[in-house]
C-alpha cells in the first residue's frame, strides 16, 4: 500500500454518539435527552439501525435527529446548527487520537494521506476545516457536500482515487460504515471496516493491513 484514505466522520473524529453527554450538560438537559446513543446501544435506535445496514443515509437520519433536538437546544431545525452545538467541545474531545498517531506513522513511512467524506462542509460549515490544524496533515479531501456524489456511490471513489493520484488497489479506504467499505470494494479499492466501539482495535486493523507493524 501506497496510500492511506480515510473517511472523517467517525474514524478521524469522533462520532455525535460520543459528544451527546457532554452537549446535555453543556445545555443541562438530562441524561439522554438528545436521544439515542447510535451504534453504541443500537437496540435503542433502530433508525441507526438502517443506516448500519445501508437503507437510510447518514444525511437523512441526523436532519431526523437535528429536527427533534432543535426546541431543546435553541437551534434552527436543521442538521448544521444541530452539529455545531454538539462538536463545541476541545480539539482533544473532538479529534481521534488513535488515528492521529495512525496517520503520523503512515505520513512517516511515506503513504501519501487523503480524506473522503459525504458532509463535512453540511454538517459543520466553511470555516470548521479552517480551525482544525489536523487537516493539514493530510494531502488532499474530497467532499461529497461539494462534489455532490456521495459514498457509496461508485464515483465518490472514483474522485478519491483520481485526487490520491495512485493506482486504486495501492490505497486502502477505511470506513465506520459497512455500506462504504462495501461500496469502496466494488470500485476495487481495497478498504476496511472502522469499529468506533474498539478504535484501538481498529486502528490495529490497519496498521497491520498497510504494513507498519
Amino acid at each position: 500500500m501506497h496510500g492511506l484514505l480515510l473517511d472523517i466522520g467517525g474514524v478521524v473524529i469522533r462520532t455525535p454518539f460520543e459528544l451527546l453527554a457532554a452537549a446535555e450538560r453543556r445545555h443541562g438537559l438530562p441524561d439522554g435527552a438528545l436521544g439515542p446513543r447510535g451504534v453504541f446501544e443500537i437496540d435503542q435506535d433502530p433508525a441507526f439501525a438502517e443506516v448500519r445496514d445501508g437503507h437510510l443515509t447518514e444525511r437523512a437520519y441526523w436532519a431526523r435527529r437535528a429536527e427533534r433536538a432543535a426546541p431543546l437546544l435553541g437551534t434552527e431545525p436543521h442538521t448544521g446548527a444541530f452539529m455545531r452545538q454538539v462538536f463545541a467541545a476541545p480539539d482533544t474531545a473532538v479529534l481521534r487520537p488513535e488515528t492521529l498517531a495512525l496517520i503520523d506513522e503512515a505520513a512517516t513511512a511515506g503513504l501519501r494521506i487523503g480524506l473522503l467524506t459525504n458532509d463535512v462542509k453540511d454538517f459543520h460549515g466553511d470555516g470548521w476545516i479552517e480551525s482544525k490544524p489536523f487537516f493539514e496533515r493530510v494531502t488532499m479531501m474530497v467532499d461529497g457536500s461539494v462534489t455532490g456524489v456521495l459514498k457509496p456511490a461508485p464515483g465518490a471513489f472514483h474522485h478519491a482515487i483520481d485526487a490520491m493520484v495512485l493506482p486504486a488497489n495501492q490505497v486502502l479506504f477505511v470506513d465506520d460504515q459497512p455500506a462504504n467499505v462495501a461500496g469502496s470494494r466494488a470500485t476495487g479499492l481495497p478498504a476496511t471496516w472502522f469499529d468506533v466501539t474498539n478504535p484501538t482495535a481498529s486502528v490495529a486493523t490497519v496498521r497491520a493491513r498497510l504494513g507498519l507493524d
